[in-house]
Formats: structure tokens, sequence, C-alpha cells
């Protein structure tokens, strides 16, 4: 039906060959995400063993590969499927997933900038159960290291949150050899060392605060996120708003194409 001639009325090849090209990167990205979250529940015996995915009591990093993953293989296949078929079911679900997340998106944005304090106590609240969770498993481990290196802070609004987990607390029952210290993404970097030292956060916060300053971040990550934002704040609007208009520019070329191919089809009927 694509390209013939019906009163005037044809389906436009750039739009669906743009859709259909777009949606294909999406569908194969998102398989790939799927993919490696399989991969990595599989090499921690997740999948043989199901019920271990509510076991965490902290956040399962490899939930942001599945969840997303998931996401974008539906887009993409309803998109690919539907602008190649030119079937306008999938075209309309395909526009209106896609609202469903840009509303979403509009959502979260107008409530975090209206209930400020309320997101900060629910991301502290967050940390810190991901705090306990610490040692519980690898893939959260390397999350929480990576945010503290990269902030350059410790713990949600201090090093002494790190008293929540078993490994770190300071109580006096405590055998760990980890007791009253910090995980060593909380040390300051030497630039002189190639070789990380995992064991310099060992005993820090038995010492005195001043001296804790020379070893480690004290800043939390709460407060440092918070900066980080406001330092960033252009590129993250620039980001948004970049995201926003891409979704927007879909739903339009959806729709578009669907409005083609009801009017072809309509023409037909009266041929």
């Amino acid at each position: 039906m694509s390209g013939n001639h019906y009163k005037g009325h044809e389906v436009s090849c750039c739009i669906k060959y743009f859709i259909f090209g777009f949606n294909i990167l999406f569908w194969l990205l998102g398989m790939a995400l799927v993919g490696i979250g399989l991969w990595a529940w599989s090499e921690k015996g997740v999948l043989s063993n199901i019920s271990s995915i509510t076991d965490l009591g902290g956040l399962d990093p490899v939930w942001l590969f599945m969840v997303v993953g998931a996401v974008m293989f539906i887009l993409g296949f309803a998109g690919c499927i539907g602008a190649l078929r030119e079937n306008t079911f999938l075209l309309k679900f395909f526009s209106v997933f896609l609202g469903i997340i840009f509303f979403l998106e509009l959502t979260t944005g107008v409530l975090a900038f209206v209930f400020k304090d309320w997101i900060k106590d629910q991301l502290n609240l967050f940390i810190n159960n991901n705090i306990r969770a610490y040692r519980d498993d690898i893939d959260l481990q390397n999350l929480i290291d990576f945010t503290q290196e990269y902030w350059e802070c410790c713990g949600a609004f201090g090093a002494d949150d790190w008293n929540l987990n078993i490994y770190f607390n300071c109580t006096d029952g405590n055998p760990s050899r980890e007791k009253c210290g910090v995980p060593f993404s909380c040390c300051t970097k030497d630039p002189a060392e190639d070789v990380i030292n995992t064991q310099c956060g060992y005993d820090i916060r038995a010492k005195p605060d001043s001296e804790q300053k020379d070893h480690i971040n004290v800043k939390g990550c709460v407060p440092q996120f918070e900066k980080w934002l406001q330092d960033n704040l252009t590129l993250v609007a620039g980001i948004f708003i970049g995201v926003a208009l891409l979704q927007i520019f879909g739903i339009c070329l959806a729709q578009n194409l669907v409005s083609d191919i009801e009017a072809v089809r309509a023409s037909c009927f009266f041929t």
C-alpha cells in the first residue's frame, strides 16, 4: 500500500522509514539491556532462585537495566513494526505509551521542584537503605562506590551514616575488621598512588573529626548531589528539554503516519 496513490493520498515513505529506522535502534538497544540484566542475574544465581530478587534490602542495579531495557524494547517494537507494517494499532500504542512516559517525566519534575524537602528525605532514606545492604550485593556495592568517588562524598549526610551497616558500625559487639571504618570510596585520593588502598577507611571514624578530614571525604552525598545539580543546572535542563522534544517529535510523527495510513485506507473504500 505504501507509495501507491489513491485520490491524492499516500503514505509518506520518509516518515515511515524514519520511524522504522529510529525505533529499530531502540528495539535492539532494549534487547541488549535486558540481555545484560539477565546475564547479571544469572551470574549472581538469581535466575536459579527467583525468590532472591526480593531478598536484597537495597536497590539491585540490575533492575535499572531490566526496566529501562523492557520499556525501550516495547517502544521500539511497537514503533518499528507499526511503521513497517503500517499497523495503526501499534503506532497508536507507541504514541500513547510515549505520551504516558512524557507525562510521568513532567509530573516527576514538577513534584520534585514543589516538594524539595520531601524528595531530600526520601533520597536520604533510599541511600541509608542501600548503605545497610552494601555488602549484600556486588553490583550495589560498585554503584555506591562509584557514587561516593564521583561526588567525593561519604554516606547520605556524612561518614557516620555508615553506622547503619553491620560491618562498619562502631558498636562494642561488632567483630568486623571494618568496625568504625568506611568503604575505600570515601577516602580522599592521592594522585601519586597508582594502586587503590582498599583499607584506607579502616578505623577512621574512631579518630577525631579534624583528623578524619585529612583522610576521607566528610561531606554527604545528598548535599553533594544538590551542589552538582546547581552547578550543572543548564546541562540537566537541556537534557530534559531535549528528551521531551524528541518524545513530542516522535508522537507527532507517529500520529502523522497514522493519519496518512487512515486517509489512504479511507480513499480505498470510495474507489
